[in-house]
């Protein structure tokens, strides 16, 4: 009888736990199919869907009972209540051209003026400027070390408007052994280097309107310090007074047709204004019981931003379909506004406070959890740890990956126990997500994500494809370390991670161990960190420090920072000038290999 009661009970909870599963999982998924709808168009930062995303979520911690973050003035509407949960960051969502776009070509006895539009296109990373000079044809206009390849070998090209092929010598394969320098930044800054004063990309497509390089797209850096605009093939065979089929083949064969003067001189003008508006973080508070510890936090977070309808950062064959980002990251969403609820439906309450923080732009760099960091709402020495959740949809076999539990010396002991998943722990407290930049502020993080999937970044990222029964049991899972955390007696023990070996980059031979800031800048690159004991580190380098020079190559933003990294040699030394506050300082670093 006893046994048969036991049974009964053991029965009775399991199916109250089933239950509960089913209810959390239902309004997961609630979130989520929202988050993730046509409605959203694919919530790039900046965008009407990305505001909407934020009051969608800012109302869900309203009714979860969360007291708003930011100390706005002013709340008896409700719509001035939403504002109070919404931190404000600056963001350039785009660009537009102006009146004073001009391209013609210039020969001996006319000149001819192309269309901006239709024959023409400045692109976004285009420096404003105006240009009277020769050109001068170079190939795809790339240049590699490590490839021993040049297309600038040419003395000529300083001084002179550059003109380069779409694409690379590998043809349409994009896992070929230039694949990386198709893009059109990267040809600009060989151009630049090179002494040219702008640079002109000529059209892969037929038709103008279906080729890339004719939108005006923004990529979320600086410009690249010269002018850079696409043409059309009809035009650039005008300028180039040949067959484009015959230039191409040539290319790709290394040969001197590929290299030549062109008889026309071009006169260039290029005229764009970015465009700044406003992006947000959203953030809820959960006070503490204790009257003592509630003025510690613990911080959980999620960004909610994806890529809109593709172009930069999406993985899709062409742009124009909404990216709906069911797993990347409505899902984290999701996962942090049912956290909201349950914690907040949790009697007795935490005794420290809880931040709960849905990013955005972080597809951009970490844009939301960057300016998090620097304009925190308490202290951060007051947040003993943070949770990110990213990607936490797709599930299966049971496996879930966890980031950072080299970053805190108890949180082995926290996690290691749990025996309802097949776990994979890594130690690094950078990765690619937002708890870096909290790691590289010295605050224990946790990052939780159940691996990557053929529907990254791609339009089928859509909610169907959720896993909501187990994306519950993975909450069920962090809410138990979050009360651990809270009912310790002392706080979490921050500790320098090791770093896990990556994958070796195709195009980086060597390692500086520097972790770049990837917001929009002009004025050299800044560094959000330096790992310990890396080559960057024995130099002197120091996060804050922003780098504006390597030997003789300017150092504007962080892709002028990677192409520098890609001209390095192990073990040779070179000059690094940086900035840091108001002193200009002259390091000497000499990188490592990488293995």
């Amino acid at each position: 009888m006893k046994s048969k009661r036991l049974f009964i009970l053991l029965t009775t909870l399991l199916l109250a736990s089933l239950a509960v599963v089913g209810q959390e999982a239902s309004r997961i998924q609630q979130d989520v199919s929202y988050l993730a709808s046509d409605a959203l168009d694919g919530r790039r930062t900046g965008t009407a869907g990305a505001n909407d995303a934020a009051r969608y979520i800012a109302g869900e911690f309203e009714r979860a009972g969360l007291h708003p973050g930011i100390n706005a003035a002013g709340a008896e509407k409700r719509r001035q209540m939403m504002a109070r949960y919404l931190q404000q960051f600056p963001y350039v969502s785009g660009l537009r051209l102006n009146t004073g776009n001009d391209l013609r070509f210039i020969a001996t006895d006319a000149a001819l003026k192309l269309e901006v539009g239709s024959d023409w296109m400045p692109l976004g990373i285009s420096a404003n400027g105006n240009v009277a000079a020769p050109a001068i044809l170079v190939g795809y206009g790339i240049t590699a070390p490590e490839l021993n390849y040049n297309n600038y070998s040419n003395p000529q090209v300083a001084g002179r408007v550059a003109v380069a092929l779409s694409g690379t010598p590998d043809g349409d394969n994009p896992h070929g052994q230039f694949g990386r320098y198709e893009d059109v930044r990267w040809k600009a800054i060989a151009a630049r280097n090179a002494g040219a004063k702008a640079l002109i990309v000529v059209a892969r497509q037929e038709n103008f309107a279906e080729d890339p390089l004719s939108v005006l797209r923004y990529d979320n850096a600086g410009d690249v310090g010269i002018p850079v605009v696409g043409i059309s093939r009809k035009m650039a065979a005008n300028l180039l007074f040949g067959s484009l089929s015959v230039i191409e083949e040539a290319a790709k064969s290394n040969s001197n047709a590929a290299y030549s003067e062109i008889a026309s001189a071009i006169n260039l003008s290029t005229d764009i204004t970015r465009t700044q508006v406003p992006a947000y973080n959203v953030i809820g508070v959960l006070e503490g019981s204790d009257p003592v510890l509630k003025k510690e936090n613990i911080i959980i977070g999620a960004h909610y931003d994806h890529l809109g309808r593709g172009g930069e950062g999406s993985l899709a064959p062409k742009p124009g379909e909404i990216h709906h980002g069911a797993d990347d990251n409505a899902s984290g969403t999701a996962g942090l506004i049912e956290l909201a609820r349950l914690f907040s439906a949790q009697r007795p309450k935490l005794k420290r406070t809880l931040i709960f923080i849905a990013f955005s732009g972080e597809e951009e760099g970490l844009l939301g959890s960057n300016y998090y960091v620097n304009h925190p709402l308490a202290p951060l020495t007051t947040t003993v740890g943070m949770i990110n959740m990213d990607m936490i949809g797709r599930m299966k076999d049971r496996k879930l990956i966890i980031g950072g539990v080299g970053t805190a010396k108890e949180w082995r002991g926290l996690i290691e126990p749990e025996k309802s998943f097949v776990l994979t722990l890594n130690e690094d407290g950078i990765g690619p997500s937002d708890h870096s930049s909290f790691y590289l502020k010295q605050v224990p993080v946790l990052f939780f994500w159940t691996g990557t999937h053929n529907d990254y970044h791609k339009p089928s990222d859509t909610s169907d494809k959720i896993n909501y029964t187990d994306e519950a049991k993975i909450l069920a899972f962090v809410a138990r370390i979050i009360t651990a955390i809270d009912t310790a007696d002392k706080r979490l023990t921050y500790t320098t991670a090791k770093s896990d070996s990556a994958p070796r980059a195709a195009s980086f031979r060597v390692y500086l161990g520097t972790i770049p800031n990837y917001a929009d800048t002009n004025d050299g690159m800044l560094l959000d960190g330096v790992r310990e004991d890396s080559p960057a580190a024995k130099a002197g380098l120091k996060a804050g420090d922003r780098i504006v020079k390597i030997g003789n190559r300017d150092v504007k933003n962080v892709y002028d920072y990677t192409y520098a990294l890609g001209e390095m040699t192990a073990g040779q030394e070179y000059v690094f000038e940086v900035v840091r506050g108001s002193e200009r300082l002259t390091l000497k670093v000499t990188p490592a290999s990488r293995k």
